[in-house]
C-alpha cells in the first residue's frame, strides 16, 4: 500500500533513533513542487532546470528493501513512465531551493512499473547516502533494469552520472576544506611559537633581574656579617643581623642598578632584530599596515617593501650611503659604550670614549681584563673594522666615479669666446686644423667638441691627426646636442661660434637631425652670443633651417659647394688649387674690417692702398651691411663702410700711402667665343638637377651632357622633374642618357671616353651613407677610365704623363690644363681627405675635390659669418666668379712692370686681379708681396681674377 506508507512517513518527520532508519540524504538538485508542474526548459543553456520548489525540506528514511518506489508523484498517476527527472542544477545560477523529501517504501513486483519513475527521481538522493546503502540501491536498479524500456534505461544512466558528479564535488570540497584548515593550523602554530618565544624572552629578563638583585643582596648581607664578626669592640649580645626585606620581582626590577639595566637592554636589542626579521610578516597589525592595495591587488611582504625603500633611497639621494654609514658609526659607539658600561666598573662617559677608541683603532682592546669586557671590546673592534672597510669602499667608489666622470667627459666646460662643434664626421679633422691655423695669430684658442661618442675615443681619433694645434686647446665632451643639459654643459651661450656638422646618415636624415639641433639651440634660455653655422646636405632643406634659426643661422650646403666647384674646375682647369688657397687659412683668405682713415676715398684709390692685401669689395653700411664684390671705381667710401680684402691674416695688413703706378697702354685682348663642349657625368647625385642648371648657364649652345649611371632613364626624368628641372627649357645643353655600371669595364668601353672635354666622377647617391665605399667606387672608376684612354690614345696619353710628372715644365700652363684634343680632363669627387691625398700624390687624376674644401668653408664662416655672402656669390652662376685669365690680357710679352700696374689694368677691364701663376711654377700665388717691385712677365703666365659672369 504505497499511499499509506507515504502518509505514515509524512506524519513522523523525526523518527526515533531506535528504528533502523537510513541517514537523511542531502539536497543536491532542483525539482518541482508536488502540487504543480512547470514546463521544461529546452536547449543547451539550461539542460538541467525543470522546476523550483519553495516548500521547506523534510527528513525521510529509506526502506531496507532495495526494490523501492517513490510515491506521491503526480506525474506517475497520469500514465507517464517516469516523472520529475533528476536534472543536475547548473552551478552558475547560484544556490537552489530545497524540496520536500518523500518517503520511499518497498513495493511488490506488480507495483514496480508504477513506481519506477519515482525511484529514478530519487536516484541522486540515494547516491549521496552512505556507501553500503548506495550499493543496495544500485543492485536494485540493476535487478529491475532488464525489464525496463529503453528510455528508462537512459534515465538510469543519467541518474548514475549525476550521482558521480555529486560525489566528486563533495570530495573536492572536503579536500579544499582540509587544505584551508591545514593553512590555518600552520599560521596558528607560527603565531603561537612567536608569542611563546617573545613571552619567554620577557620573562627571562625579569627573572634574571630578580636573580641578580638577590645575589647582590646576599653579598651585601655577607659583607655585613663579616664586618660584625671582625669588629673587636662589639659584644655578642649586641650583635645584630639585618634581615632582608621581602620584595616582589617587580620591586627587584625597579631597584636594579643601571649596569644591570644596560646589560639586559643590550641583550634585548640584539635579540629583537632577529626575531622581528624572522616573524615580521606574521604580525597582523604590521601586516595590515603594509598593505598598499586591498581590493584584489597583490600583497607585497613587508620585508621586500622595506628592502625596496632602502634601495630607492640609496639610488635617489646621493648622500644616503654616507648618512647611513654615519648613523651606523654613531649607533656602534653608543651601543658599544652601553655594553662596556654594563660589564665594566667605569662611568658611562668613559665607556663611550673607550667604545670610540675601539672603533677608531681595533688594537686598543688588547689591554682589557675580564671575559665580559674582552668579548664586548672585540665585538666593537670588529664592528669598527667593518665600518672603516665600508668607509674606504664609499670613498673609493666616489673617487672612481669622479674620475670616470672626468674621463667620460661629463664635467662642465667653463670657457668663454670658444668655438663649439656639435656632432662628429669625417670633416672634423680638417675643420680643427683650419680653426687652429686661424687662431695662431692670437696665440691659440679653445675648441669644444660635443658628440654622442665616448670621450676617450674622440681624443684618440684627434690624436691620430698628428697635427700641431699651435696653442689651441681641443676639449671633448660626450653628450647629445639635442639635450639642453648637455648644451649647457659645454657653455653654449658663451661660445662665439657654433658649428653643426652633418651626420654620416643619408641627406634627409642628416638635415632632419640638423633641424632638431637648431631647435634645441633656439631653446637655450640664456640666449646665444655667437652665430650658428649649419652644414646641410640637401639644398632643398636649407630654407626650412633658416626659417627656424633666423638671422643667427648661416648654412653651408656641402653637396652644393662641391658640385659647383666641380663644374667651375671642369670649365676652367686649375681653379681647384686656387680655391684651396683662398678657402684655407694656411695661405690667404677673405677678411672684412673697417678703416676710418679711408672714408671719402674712391674705391680705385682704396684698391691700391694696402701693400699686404688686395681689396675685393665693400660692405655698405647704408644698405644694411650688403657686401658688393668688384664695385665701381667711382664708389666713395662712407662712414660705417667696411673693406673686404684678401690677406694672410686679420692683423697682417693695414692701409698705407698710395703708390705711384703707371697707367700706360696694355694689349687689347678680346675674350674668345664660347664653343660647345662635351661633358660626361659618371654617377648620380641627389642635387644633380642643380648642377645641370649651372652648366646651362655656363656652357655654349650645342653642348652635350652625357649621364652615365645605373638609374633607369624613365626614373631619371622623374627625379629631375621632382627636383624642379624642366628638361624642355634647356637651351644650351642636350642630355644624353646611358645606363650602366661605372665600375664595370665593358660598360665604360661602350662610351666614347676620348671625345669628352671633361669627365666628372661623382660620389654616387646610393653610397652616400658610406664614405669609404663611395671613395672606393670613385677610385675604381677613375682607374678604369684612365686605362681605357691610355689604350685608345697611347701616344698622347704618354706624352701627357711625362709632362705631368716633370713638374709642369711645358710651354703653357693653360695648354697643359686644356687638353681637349689630347685627352679628357677628369675631376674626381673624393669624400675622404686621406684618399684625396693618395690620389693627388699618384697624379692619376687632374683635380680632386673632397670634403676638405667644405671644412675650409665651414671654418671661414665660423670665424666671420659675413664671408658666407661672399662665397655664395662666387659659387653661384650669376654675379661675380673666380676666373683664370691669360697674361696677354694685361701685358706684352717680356714686359717689365709691377703688380700694382697689372691691378690697375685689370680695373680697366672691370676685374680684380688677386694673383698669378708663372709659367713652369707648381702653384699660383695669391696676394703676392712686394707689389710695387717691377718684374719681367711672360706671355705664358696666367692671372687669377674676380670678374662678373659674362
Amino acid at each position: 500500500m504505497p499511499t499509506k506508507s507515504n502518509e505514515d512517513s509524512n506524519s513522523n518527520p523525526n523518527p526515533s533513533p531506535n528504528k533502523s532508519d537510513r541517514p537523511v540524504l542531502k539536497k543536491s538538485r532542483t525539482i518541482a513542487d508536488e502540487t504543480r508542474s512547470t514546463p521544461n526548459f529546452p536547449g543547451p543553456l539550461f539542460p538541467a532546470v525543470r522546476r523550483i520548489s519553495t516548500t521547506p525540506a523534510s527528513s525521510h528514511r529509506l526502506p531496507s528493501d532495495p526494490r523501492t518506489s517513490i510515491d506521491n508523484d503526480p506525474l506517475a498517476h497520469h500514465g507517464i513512465g517516469f516523472s520529475d527527472r533528476d536534472w543536475l542544477f547548473p552551478s552558475f545560477l547560484g544556490p537552489h531551493a530545497a524540496r520536500n523529501r518523500v518517503s520511499v517504501n518497498t513495493v511488490s513486483k506488480p507495483q514496480q512499473q508504477d513506481g519506477l519513475s519515482r525511484s529514478h527521481s530519487r536516484g541522486r538522493l540515494i547516491g549521496s547516502n552512505s556507501g553500503g546503502e548506495r550499493h543496495n540501491v544500485v543492485d536494485s536498479l540493476r535487478r529491475i533494469g532488464p525489464s525496463l524500456p529503453e528510455e528508462k534505461r537512459e534515465a538510469e544512466k543519467e541518474v548514475k552520472a549525476a550521482r558521480l558528479q555529486l560525489l566528486a564535488a563533495s570530495l573536492s570540497s572536503a579536500s579544499s576544506g582540509t587544505q584551508s584548515r591545514a593553512r590555518i593550523g600552520r599560521r596558528s602554530k607560527s603565531s603561537l611559537i612567536f608569542y611563546l618565544l617573545t613571552s619567554t624572552c620577557i620573562l627571562s629578563i625579569f627573572y634574571a633581574t630578580y636573580l641578580q638583585n638577590r645575589v647582590a643582596e646576599l653579598q651585601e648581607e655577607i659583607t655585613n656579617l663579616h664586618r660584625l664578626c671582625s669588629d673587636k669592640d662589639v659584644h655578642n649580645d649586641n650583635a645584630e643581623v639585618f634581615p632582608l626585606e621581602d620584595k616582589s620581582s617587580f620591586s627587584y626590577f625597579s631597584n636594579a642598578d643601571g649596569r644591570t639595566v644596560a646589560l639586559y637592554t643590550v641583550l634585548f636589542t640584539l635579540v629583537i632584530p632577529f626575531v622581528l626579521y624572522k616573524y615580521f610578516d606574521h604580525l597582523s597589525p604590521i601586516k595590515n599596515l603594509s598593505k598598499r592595495a586591498k581590493n584584489n591587488k597583490e600583497e607585497v611582504p613587508l620585508k621586500k617593501r622595506i628592502a625596496y625603500m632602502v634601495d630607492v633611497c640609496f639610488s635617489v639621494y646621493p648622500y644616503a650611503k654616507l648618512l647611513a654609514l654615519l648613523f651606523a658609526t654613531i649607533f656602534l659607539i653608543g651601543f658599544g659604550g652601553l655594553a662596556l658600561y654594563a660589564v665594566s666598573d667605569g662611568s658611562f662617559v668613559e665607556a663611550l670614549w673607550l667604545s670610540w677608541t675601539f672603533v677608531a683603532d681595533s688594537g686598543n682592546h688588547a689591554d682589557r681584563v675580564g671575559t665580559g669586557p674582552r668579548i664586548v671590546s672585540v665585538s666593537i673592534s670588529s664592528g669598527g673594522m667593518l665600518i672603516f672597510a665600508m668607509m674606504l669602499g664609499l670613498v673609493s667608489d666616489a673617487i672612481s666615479e669622479k674620475v670616470d666622470s672626468l674621463r667620460k667627459g661629463k664635467s662642465e666646460v667653463i670657457e668663454r669666446n670658444h668655438i663649439l662643434i656639435l656632432g662628429w664626421s669625417d670633416k672634423l679633422g680638417s675643420l680643427l686644423k683650419q680653426l687652429a691655423i686661424a687662431n695662431k695669430s692670437i696665440g691659440g684658442g679653445v675648441m669644444v667638441v660635443l658628440a654622442e661618442r665616448d670621450k676617450e675615443e674622440m681624443e684618440m681619433d684627434i690624436a691620430k691627426l698628428e697635427f700641431d694645434f699651435m696653442g689651441t686647446s681641443v676639449i671633448c665632451r660626450s653628450g647629445s646636442p639635442l639635450i639642453l643639459a648637455d648644451l649647457k654643459k659645454v657653455s653654449v651661450s658663451k661660445a662665439r661660434a657654433i658649428i653643426v656638422l652633418a651626420s654620416d646618415e643619408n641627406a634627409d636624415q642628416s638635415d632632419a637631425r640638423a633641424l632638431r639641433v637648431v631647435l634645441s639651440l633656439t631653446g637655450v634660455k640664456e640666449g646665444l652670443k655667437g652665430h650658428v653655422v649649419v652644414e646641410m646636405s640637401d639644398l632643398d632643406n636649407e630654407p626650412l633651417v633658416k626659417l627656424v634659426g633666423g638671422e643667427l643661422i648661416e648654412t653651408v650646403v656641402a653637396h652644393d659647394v662641391i658640385g659647383r666647384l666641380m663644374i667651375q674646375c671642369a670649365l676652367q682647369p686649375g681653379l681647384a688649387q686656387i680655391w684651396e688657397d683662398i678657402l684655407g687659412f694656411e695661405n690667404d683668405e677673405f677678411y672684412i674690417k673697417r678703416w676710418p682713415q679711408l672714408d671719402g676715398l674712391r674705391f680705385v684709390d682704396v684698391f691700391i692702398s694696402f701693400p699686404d692685401a688686395i681689396p675685393c669689395g665693400i660692405k655698405v653700411a647704408a644698405e644694411g651691411g650688403k657686401i658688393i664684390l668688384n664695385p665701381d671705381d667711382e664708389y666713395v667710401l662712407k662712414e660705417g663702410d667696411e673693406v673686404l680684402v684678401i690677406a694672410e691674416d686679420d692683423d697682417s695688413y693695414a692701409p698705407g700711402p698710395l703708390p705711384e703706378v703707371r697707367r700706360g697702354l696694355f694689349p687689347s685682348y678680346n675674350d674668345p667665343p664660347k664653343y660647345p663642349e662635351k661633358i660626361l657625368f659618371c654617377g648620380w647625385r641627389r642635387d644633380i638637377d642643380d648642377m645641370i642648371l649651372v652648366l646651362e648657364a655656363f656652357l655654349a649652345q650645342g653642348s652635350e651632357l652625357w649621364m652615365f649611371n645605373e638609374v633607369p632613364e624613365k626614373e631619371r626624368e622623374k627625379k629631375l622633374t621632382d627636383g624642379g628641372l624642366d628638361i624642355s627649357r634647356l637651351e644650351n645643353i642636350k642630355l644624353v642618357h646611358r645606363e650602366g655600371n661605372a665600375v664595370i669595364k665593358r660598360h665604360l668601353e661602350n662610351l666614347p671616353l676620348e671625345t669628352f672635354d671633361s669627365i666628372l666622377i661623382l660620389a654616387d647617391e646610393s653610397l652616400e651613407d658610406s664614405v669609404v665605399h663611395s671613395d672606393s667606387r670613385s677610385l675604381a672608376t677613375l682607374l678604369l677610365i684612365r686605362d681605357i684612354q691610355s689604350k685608345r690614345l697611347p701616344t698622347k696619353d704618354t706624352k701627357s704623363n711625362n709632362l705631368r710628372h716633370s713638374g709642369f715644365s711645358h710651354s703653357s700652363w693653360i695648354r697643359e690644363m686644356q687638353k681637349a684634343s689630347d685627352k679628357s680632363i677628369i675631376i674626381s669627387e673624393i669624400l675622404d681627405s686621406r684618399t684625396r691625398n693618395l690620389v693627388s700624390v699618384s697624379r692619376i687624376s687632374d683635380y680632386v675635390l673632397s670634403n676638405e674644401l667644405v671644412s675650409m668653408a665651414l671654418a671661414m664662416v665660423a670665424e666671420d659669418k659675413q664671408i658666407n655672402r661672399v662665397l655664395e656669390e662666387l659659387f653661384a652662376e650669376e654675379g661675380n666668379e673666380m676666373r683664370i685669365r691669360p697674361a696677354e690680357c694685361y701685358i706684352f710679352d717680356q714686359e717689365e712692370t709691377c703688380f700694382y700696374d697689372i691691378m690697375i689694368r685689370g680695373r680697366q677691364r672691370e676685374e680684380i686681379v688677386i694673383g698669378y701663376r708663372l709659367a713652369g711654377a707648381d702653384r699660383a700665388r695669391i696676394n703676392p708681396s712686394h707689389k710695387s717691385e717691377p718684374r719681367k712677365w711672360s706671355i705664358e703666365d696666367v692671372f687669377v681674377v674676380i670678374s662678373s659672369v659674362e
